[in-house]
């Protein structure tokens, strides 16, 4: 139940792979056949990236992970444009590539301002309007929330920056694969997107540029236009670039299926257990994703119970799982602290079927039950209503 942290390899995209761990070994910046050969694999794996969020070959450019897009986007439109201006807007409750990128450019003395959401995690485009400068060079505004699920008003925000003369930078890891992501009509100028998100490999991503005004994180070879150089991983690039091509055949079909699942998880679970709450928009959500808090207990100790139980779920970014920390995303939103540690979340992926929402819904709520009998912060008489 946590496709959301990564997916499995897809059998088709694995086996699409395989030649380029062996026989099609070539450097693709060799100039022999060999070379040649691995060089426009890549081609045809950057054009089937760009057929995914609607944009052209040539605006794809490669990485290694989707923290990597983000920071090439971020750090090097900042860098590009620091003459111009200093300031950057984004959400309150981006992912941590992204925040964290925006602390570091603090210290180097640009400045930031997160912008409010909703109690649905919907963010104010009103007070984002509000909040641009003259010396506002970037707008970066994730697609869909990756805990939560819900989904931006990318399309408005864009026409703002547009109108405005700025950069538009979407994080759409979460989004790409599950819905349209179209750049041209959303005004977007970058957009990241990640293999191991759309049943592809780790280790291959990718930063969608209509205009490359912005300087490289690193420096070495020409490869990917000289903005991210380095020896291509050529394998995963191959099967992120399949991967993608799967996902926009299976995008609307997927949609309607793992969305009916969603729907009854949701429902079911929300009026069997008492003081259980939806966590983001009713509606304009990723088909996969349910976020739900359970009132008086804390997510971990959910999770370990139903791990012993063979079912696997989040509390929130797998990139923080480790901190004791309720998530930012639901404290953003306006959710208690107490409450916001309570919380689950579901990412329901191809290989989830009816059976297995309804094997939760059978196990999940005694789970609840016999921790809130156990938890100190479970209110006297309860469970006498």
């Amino acid at each position: 139940m946590d496709y959301g942290a990564a997916t499995p390899v897809d059998p088709k995209v694995l086996e699409f792979m395989m030649p380029y761990f062996g026989e099609k070994f070539g450097n693709p910046s060799s100039v022999y056949s060999l070379g040649f050969e691995a060089k426009a694999a890549i081609e045809e794996a950057r054009e089937s990236i760009a057929e995914l969020v609607n944009s052209k070959q040539d605006d794809v450019i490669f990485t290694s992970c989707g923290t990597e897009s983000n920071n090439l986007a971020i750090i090097g439109t900042a860098h590009q444009f620091k003459e111009k201006g200093n300031h950057i807007i984004t959400s309150a409750f981006e992912h941590d590539s992204v925040l964290r990128t925006l602390k570091s450019l603090e210290k180097e003395g640009f400045e930031t301002t997160q912008v409010p959401v909703d109690n649905d995690g919907i963010v104010q485009v009103e007070e984002l309007r509000k909040s641009i400068r003259d010396e506002t060079i970037l707008i970066t505004i994730m697609y869909a929330n990756n805990e939560v699920g819900t989904i931006q008003p990318i399309r408005e925000i864009g026409e703002i920056a547009k109108e405005k003369g700025i950069t538009f930078h979407s994080d759409a890891i979460a989004a790409a694969g599950k819905i349209p992501i179209d750049m041209k009509k959303d005004n977007l100028d970058m957009v990241s997107v990640a293999s191991q998100e759309l049943y592809g490999p780790k280790g291959a991503s990718a930063l969608c540029v209509t205009k490359k005004r912005f300087k490289p994180l690193f420096h070495g070879g020409r490869q990917e236009g000289g903005k991210r150089p380095g020896t291509e991983n050529v394998p995963a690039i191959m099967g992120f670039g399949k991967a993608a091509e799967i996902a926009l055949e299976m995008m609307e079909s997927e949609a309607t299926r793992v969305s009916a699942l969603r729907d009854k998880l949701i429902g079911d679970l929300t009026s069997s257990v008492k003081e259980s709450y939806l966590n983001g928009h009713p509606t304009k959500r990723l088909p996969t994703s349910a976020n739900i808090r359970f009132n008086y207990i804390e997510g971990e100790s959910i999770v370990l119970n139903l791990d012993s139980m063979g079912i696997q779920v989040a509390t929130g970014s797998a990139c923080v799982s480790d901190s004791l920390q309720p998530s930012h995303v639901l404290l953003a939103m306006g959710v208690k602290a107490e409450e916001a540690h309570g919380s689950l979340q579901f990412n329901l992926g191809r290989g989830t079927q009816e059976g297995d929402i309804d094997y939760v819904l059978e196990v999940l709520p005694e789970i609840v039950t016999n921790l809130r009998k156990m938890s100190p912060m479970t209110p006297e008489g309860f469970f006498d209503e």
